[in-house]
């Protein structure tokens, strides 16, 4: 039998078996029963493709962050966030860029898959777009560098593939979709300062603006993770001095700066969850390796979102006082 034909089959099978309440109006579902059921739609397409399930909650949550990130990118309404590009879903010569048909579009190269059974190749049903995607990576194998060789000829980026891949390995650690815990990055119970920095003006290396919050605290307070993520980079940055970065599922940048060294087993590839201690407050920075000392002691906190095409620095202390004021109330009903 050939492929295209079981994978139909195993459609429809999966479909009576396994059926999903992908029709709901997502206003009047929980986070819960939406992490519930996006995962269902996971799982069922890793059975029918092979594909498994975390790399295609990557891709998802890569995408859903580019919408988040870019105007031009219309919001995602359903429960899978992936946008394939109407040429690339009809075929570039397809004079009807909003074909269903399979068929047709097979006539016209177009990747647009009938993934739930009902005949039809809908660019804006969940369950034809996931299968699509999935089964678009499938072509290329499904172990984890055939993967990555899918990933990199449908992207053609590599930033885009290290995202989707720390996303799925974070996402694969935990085995669930529901990382929406963050803390704050110094522990409350410790002295600590700080006021709203963002794009105040900076002299040394050039006139520049500051890209985040400046925290003040103790040389060797403990600086935490905020959330759930993978350390992306690590080691010494002229501005930064001893720094860290870690990458969370939206594809928005953490970066930690002016430490004074790091903790114990934290490396490039580390999975992090909030509260998991990176590494200490210092004073490091502006200078070559090693170099202590030009400023006060403070934690340097920035965040920064990918848009598909390039990082870009975006204000962090509202989501500062939003997650201490959470951990404070948090703690108080203990």
């Amino acid at each position: 039998m050939k492929r295209a034909s079981l994978l139909f089959l195993l459609s429809v099978l999966f479909l009576i078996i396994c059926p999903t309440s992908i029709f709901a109006n997502l206003e009047d579902m929980s986070s819960e029963q939406i992490y519930e059921e996006r995962m269902a739609l996971y799982k069922k397409t890793e059975a029918i493709t092979g594909v498994p399930w975390y790399y295609l909650a990557g891709v998802d949550s890569y995408e859903r962050g580019l919408r988040r990130a870019r105007k031009d990118l219309p919001d995602d309404e359903g429960l899978i966030g992936i946008l394939i590009p109407s040429d690339k879903w009809s075929g570039i010569e397809n004079p009807n860029q909003e074909d269903t048909n399979p068929v047709s579009l097979s006539i016209f190269d177009g990747v647009g898959k009938d993934g739930n059974g009902d005949g039809e190749a809908d660019q804006k049903n969940d369950e034809d777009i996931l299968f699509t995607f999935a089964d678009y990576l499938a072509n290329f194998g499904t172990d984890k560098d055939s993967v990555r060789i899918g990933l990199w000829d449908y992207y053609q980026r590599d930033k885009a593939i290290e995202l989707i891949t720390g996303h799925a390995n974070v996402y694969r650690t935990y085995n669930t979709l529901d990382l929406r815990k963050r803390m704050f990055p110094l522990p409350l119970n410790y002295n600590y300062s700080y006021r709203n920095t963002w794009g105040d003006t900076r002299g040394w290396g050039g006139r520049r603006i500051h890209e985040g919050t400046d925290l003040f605290a103790g040389h060797g307070t403990p600086v935490r993770a905020t959330t759930y993520g993978i350390v992306e980079l690590k080691g010494w940055n002229k501005f930064g001095g001893w720094r860290i970065g870690i990458r969370d599922t939206s594809n928005v940048y953490h970066y930690f700066a002016h430490l004074t060294g790091f903790e114990k087993g934290m490396q490039r590839g580390t999975i992090v969850e909030p509260g998991t201690v990176l590494g200490y407050v210092g004073s490091s920075g502006y200078g070559k390796p090693g170099t202590q000392g030009k400023f006060p002691p403070h934690l340097h906190y920035g965040m920064y979102k990918d848009n598909g095409y390039f990082e870009w620095s975006f204000d962090p202390y509202p989501s500062l006082k939003s997650w201490e004021k959470a951990e404070r109330q948090a703690s108080r009903k203990k």
